[in-house]
């Protein structure tokens, strides 16, 4: 009989809102429910499986059995609350990749970093494990140990002995940013994600935001739900995905939200921005709803429903594929920005909306590797007058705010020096307004900025 409805959730892996029935934990029961529902290859005969261990190493890595304490902890995860070493982890072929440090963390305290590979856990190799297994073996009573080999980017090797501490991840943060842009990250798509954003633009706009950047970077998924209300707040995003499943494909329409962004908004997105993020995206990039910047997405676009058993486990099992509403695939894919960057695509989206914003400016030559202790000198073609109006020059930090400078003039050059050294690997825009003045009083036709880059 129908036993209750289990919300969808997808944290790394997407899943759907799906009836689901109370089955005892038997072999035979959960092969019927793999051949009802399942959506995908498989590898081998589940006729012939003696366990269900084996039937669930013969369907995709998304697909896996949850005991109640696994499912528990998998919860736990997607809202970000937890007892561990404060990561968030995807599973990739060579085992367990981080995609974010937590601050307060014992990773963090251990200097683990985005982009290392956990190899192996307590000697368990992770390569074999689902995101779930190693996700419950990293996790633990607070003050036991857990052990992890690391494989970093350049090669090296670590061991880390991490003591597991209660943590929770902060869900949403906001902040205003130079030229009245009102800046939104988004770190799981939790229960509340749809209220804590709305909140977030509301309290930006009463401090004067004109203009919107939200950050998907490095957003492995959450509840669906979630992203079909966070998609409705995207003017022109009528429908949040289409959905294919064995006998049936059709387009989910988003949930419209009282509160909105600006059609402007620029989205990011990057390699490890996962499931709901790219179903966000994509929807987004299909109906011309925001502009995207950053890199390719992760590239998971199969949806998995959870099925409970008769004892209180779970089958997590693909049941279907998501695309863009317009079709944009995203499987294996992962969804292209509008814009590509090399780095954290804040820089260039705020870049781009500061510009926007420069009516009758001149965009001059980018400098890119300035020395951290670099003065710019800008030269003109007539004299300048010696008393600058302070605001008529601003330097400012991309993805922050201006920077303390002093502007001295030199005859025809204006030269702007920082303060404080400029920090290493970001980036800064150079801007020049009208109000300067020639030595006759003649304030400039038009203004000039430009980008610019420090060195590493």
């Amino acid at each position: 009989m129908l036993k209750k409805q289990l919300t969808a959730l997808l944290l790394f892996v997407l899943c759907i809102s799906i009836p689901v029935t109370a089955f005892g934990a038997s072999i035979d029961e959960v092969r019927d429910i793999v051949k009802d529902n399942y959506v995908g290859d498989i590898d081998g005969n589940l006729d012939q499986a003696t366990s269900i261990h084996e039937m669930m190493d013969m369907l995709d890595p998304y697909s896996t059995y949850f005991t109640v304490e696994e499912f528990e902890s998998f919860i736990s995860g997607v809202e970000l609350t937890s007892v561990g070493i404060g990561v968030v982890i995807e599973k990739v072929d060579n085992g367990i990749n981080i995609t974010q440090v937590i601050d307060g963390g014992s990773a963090k305290n251990a200097g683990l970093k985005v982009g290392d590979i956990i190899t192996t856990i307590d000697s368990t190799p992770t390569a074999a494990l689902t995101i779930e297994q190693a996700s419950a073996r990293i996790k633990g009573a607070a003050n036991t140990s857990v052990s992890l080999t690391i494989l970093r980017e350049d090669g090296t090797i670590l061991t880390k002995d991490l003591v597991r501490k209660a943590f929770s991840l902060p869900n949403v943060a906001a902040e205003m940013l130079y030229g009245n842009v009102g800046y939104i990250s988004l770190n799981s798509f939790s229960n509340d994600t749809a209220s804590l954003v709305a909140k977030s633009i509301r309290d930006l706009k009463n401090k004067g935001a004109k203009a919107f950047i939200f950050d998907l970077q490095n957003n492995g998924g959450g509840y669906v739900s979630a992203a079909e209300q966070l998609i409705g707040m995207f003017p022109n995003a009528t429908y949040a995905y289409k959905l294919q499943e064995a006998s049936v494909t059709s387009n989910v329409r988003a949930l419209k939200q009282t509160t909105q962004f600006p059609k402007n908004t620029k989205v990011l997105i990057n390699a490890h921005s996962a499931s709901a993020s790219e179903m966000t995206a994509a929807a987004l990039l299909d109906q011309n709803a925001a502009k995207l910047y950053g890199q390719t997405t992760y590239g998971k676009g199969a949806m998995q429903g959870f099925f409970e058993l008769e004892d209180g486990s779970f089958l997590k099992l693909t049941i279907g594929h998501f695309f863009g509403p317009k079709g944009t695939v995203i499987n294996h894919t992962g969804v292209k920005p509008h814009v590509t960057t090399t780095g954290n695509a804040i820089y260039k989206a705020h870049f781009d909306t500061i510009a926007s914003g420069l009516v009758n400016y001149k965009e001059m030559k980018a400098l890119k590797n300035v020395p951290l202790n670099k003065s710019f000198t800008v030269k003109f073609s007539k004299l300048l007058t010696t008393k600058i109006d302070p605001a008529a020059v601003e330097l400012v930090a991309l993805g922050g705010g201006s920077i303390e400078s002093t502007v001295n003039v030199s005859n025809e050059q204006l030269v702007v020096t920082p303060k404080k050294p400029l920090d290493a690997g970001k980036e800064y825009m150079l801007i020049i307004h009208p109000k300067v003045k020639t030595d006759s009083g003649q304030s400039l036709k038009t203004g000039i900025y430009l980008h610019v880059t420090t060195t590493k």
